[in-house]
């Protein structure tokens, strides 16, 4: 994180609200920074991990609420950050905690959202409003801190197209390959499973969390990230060892690029390639499948989902607000993981091929690492394939 997230905090003099397109007001307090700002208000049930969500690229152009009472009793550091910047438009909460304690901490949760141009809303009543968007449905909004009279937001906010029918993974992906480097002192929470040579992987950033890379990384990889909107050809030749298609923000359908580079990766019979959330939701369509949006989508990190092969069930952490639709699915998609709140597909392999993904996220941040394994098995499909090149060099040798 840079110094510049770390500003002087600004003064408790001004009220302001959250309009809803359907008219419902929610008025609070200000803290952050100070305006107005459109967007899609959703709530997240996670308990901790307030920084990570906040950094998390796939909140882009939503206004987040938190159901947990109490935030920023902890501060915010660089080391818990998941992108370069906040790319959401506002932040909902209960009880905002103007002192921290932690040794880490380097600022507060006020500072981060001040330098980043995101408006944050305390002393809102957040039971009732996760409640109206749990009846009503993710919605349209406008979050105001600087004392716009709510007509005016009405007016603007009554022509405000959302952001369903935008590529929002153009606004947070990197802009060129990008070779990505651990910085020193990340090391993993927990053994893991080391490739026995390194492995060159070629990650499609549609908004990637930072601890993916770093999952990757820990695991031997030499990951070089490239923009959501690359050329497939690029990634061919760059020769990796495996594509990662990452999370990110809003409908998928409308990341034409994205979809289109992994349709023609596809066609590499013997490529492994491992996708998360939106890059989960990518695969699918570029398999043939479709997506549909949830009506209020799974935002937390305590969702519970079965491995429908196992029976077993993992505690994930989950955020988006659409997914793989069950409807008219290829026979050659076969679905491995499923909602245990919903029924909504979680995880899904293309059969015979070195190919899956899952909608949840692995390598929480917040959340549970229940999960975890998800990149050892695509680190196993990467050696199988390494070894496989070996073995018919050695036959064509001997022939």
């Amino acid at each position: 994180m840079e110094k510049s997230l770390f500003s002087s905090p600004l003064p408790w003099n001004s009220t302001g609200y959250l309009l809803l397109e359907d008219g419902t007001l929610f008025p609070g307090l200000p803290f952050g920074w100070r305006g107005v700002r459109f967007g899609e208000a959703v709530f997240s049930t996670g308990m901790a991990g307030y920084q990570e969500a906040l950094s998390d690229p796939s909140y882009c152009g939503q206004i987040l609420t938190l159901t947990v009472p109490h935030v920023g009793n902890y501060g915010v550091n660089p080391e818990d950050v998941e992108s370069r910047k906040l790319h959401l438009a506002g932040f909902v909460v209960t009880n905002y905690s103007r002192l921290h304690s932690n040794w880490r901490a380097r600022g507060t949760l006020q500072d981060m959202l001040r330098a980043n141009g995101v408006p944050g809303l305390e002393g809102v009543d957040t039971r009732a409003l996760v409640l109206h968007l749990r009846t009503r449905g993710a919605m349209k909004a406008a979050v105001v801190t600087d004392g716009t009279a709510p007509e005016t937001i009405a007016a603007r906010l009554a022509v405000y197209k959302g952001i369903d029918d935008l590529d929002l993974t153009k606004q947070v992906t990197v802009e060129h390959p990008e070779p990505f480097e651990l910085n020193e002192g990340e090391v993993p929470p927990m053994p893991v499973r080391r490739c026995a040579r390194p492995m060159r992987v070629a990650a499609i950033d549609f908004g990637m969390k930072r601890n993916i890379v770093r999952n990757l990384a820990w695991r031997g990889c030499h990951v070089t990230m490239f923009p959501s909107g690359a050329d497939a050809r690029d990634i061919v030749e760059f020769a990796p060892d495996g594509v990662f298609l990452s999370n990110g923000p809003g409908n998928p359908a409308m990341v034409s690029a994205g979809i289109a580079t992994v349709a023609r990766l596809l066609r590499e019979p013997e490529l492994p390639i491992f996708g998360i959330c939106l890059g989960h939701q990518i695969l699918a369509l570029a398999l043939g499948a479709h997506t549909m949006k949830l009506p209020f989508g799974h935002r937390g990190t305590n969702h519970p989902v079965q491995d429908v092969h196992s029976g077993r069930v993992w505690i994930t952490s989950q955020n988006h607000g659409f997914a793989v639709n069950p409807e008219g699915m290829p026979e050659d998609l076969e679905v491995t993981h499923i909602s245990l709140h919903d029924r909504t597909i979680e995880g899904m392999r293309l059969k015979g091929r070195p190919v899956f993904s899952v909608q949840f996220h692995p390598e929480a941040s917040p959340g549970p690492r229940d999960s975890l394994v998800l990149f050892d098995r695509f680190i196993e499909l990467m050696e199988s394939r390494r070894a496989q090149a070996r073995a018919k060099i050695t036959a064509g040798g001997n022939s």
